[in-house]
């Protein structure tokens, strides 16, 4: 049986992460509180960001931006900040 949760993204029970994707505390929340399906929404916005941005994931300053991007977009409901990039109404 799959595991759900209560995704906070998309505020309903959903099939959750196999297993914890992102090292540490945020990583836990992560595992217990966001979906496979929000969490792919994360994927896609992440690799625009990476690639619009020209991020360096050996930079520590892009990683904590990245970071900070991520626990916006799957816990407090904003939108990531791409320049140029309007979301889909």
């Amino acid at each position: 049986m799959a595991r759900t949760v209560f995704c906070q993204k998309l505020q309903k029970e959903a099939p959750g992460l196999d297993f914890q994707l992102y090292p540490g505390e945020i990583g836990q929340r992560i595992f217990d509180n966001i979906s496979k399906e929000a969490w792919q929404q994360w994927q896609h916005k992440q690799t625009m960001l990476i690639n619009e941005k020209k991020l360096n994931m050996m930079n520590p300053e892009h990683r904590t931006l990245l970071e900070e991007q991520m626990v916006g977009f799957l816990f407090e409901n904003k939108e990531v900040e791409i320049e140029g990039y309007r979301p889909q109404q």
